[in-house]
């Protein structure tokens, strides 16, 4: 596992649930690697657990005396996907141990506008669909960045690419439900 540095300048707002400010959090530490970046997978783990189980772990990743001011879910950095596999793929692959409280993912992605939906031609296979939205000049380059609890909970941030602030950053708990659905389902026996 790789640890993730706490990144968050400006703070969440202060209202924010424990899943969002780690989706912004997540969001956040990705947007200090630029874009053009691979999917990223996140375990979530209860902070004040982590504290009492992992005491070398959260001292490592400076949990350890920060004047209770450490957000309740500590996010930590898996290691790289495998290139070449698909993200549904791996996904099925993930079993999370009881520790794990949630995850989160960060994916760039190009999309396109509701109104353009009508113009795409039909009979394109995958690979070509791909390539006409890639060409299409409504095209929007985005970064989601999606996490799931446990008990179903959900959180989402999408960061374009063209407003690429944090103070742009939308969130919301159903910005992206596929990849929701699929990062829940890792939890599944």
């Amino acid at each position: 596992m790789l640890s993730m540095p706490n990144v968050s300048p400006s703070g969440p707002p202060m209202a924010a649930s424990p899943l969002t400010v780690a989706v912004l959090e997540i969001d956040e530490y990705v947007s200090h690697l630029g874009w053009d970046q691979p999917a990223r997978l996140f375990a979530l783990v209860d902070t004040a657990r982590l504290r009492v189980q992992e005491p070398g772990l959260a001292s490592q990743l400076g949990l350890d005396d920060d004047g209770g001011k450490a957000a309740a879910l500590t996010p930590v950095e898996q290691e790289e996907l495998p290139a070449g596999t698909a993200l549904d793929e791996f996904l099925a692959t993930i079993a999370w141990p009881d520790a794990v409280v949630g995850c989160a993912m960060t994916v760039e992605r190009l999309m396109l506008p509701p109104s353009a939906e009508a113009s795409v031609p039909d009979g394109l296979d995958d690979k070509r669909l791909t390539k006409w939205v890639a060409e299409h000049p409504d095209r929007q380059e985005v970064r989601m960045t999606v996490a799931v609890l446990r008990d179903g909970a959900r959180e989402s941030a999408v960061r374009l690419r063209e407003k690429d602030s944090a103070s742009e950053v939308l969130t919301g708990a159903g910005l992206v439900p596929g990849l929701a659905e699929a990062l829940a389902a890792t939890f599944e026996s």
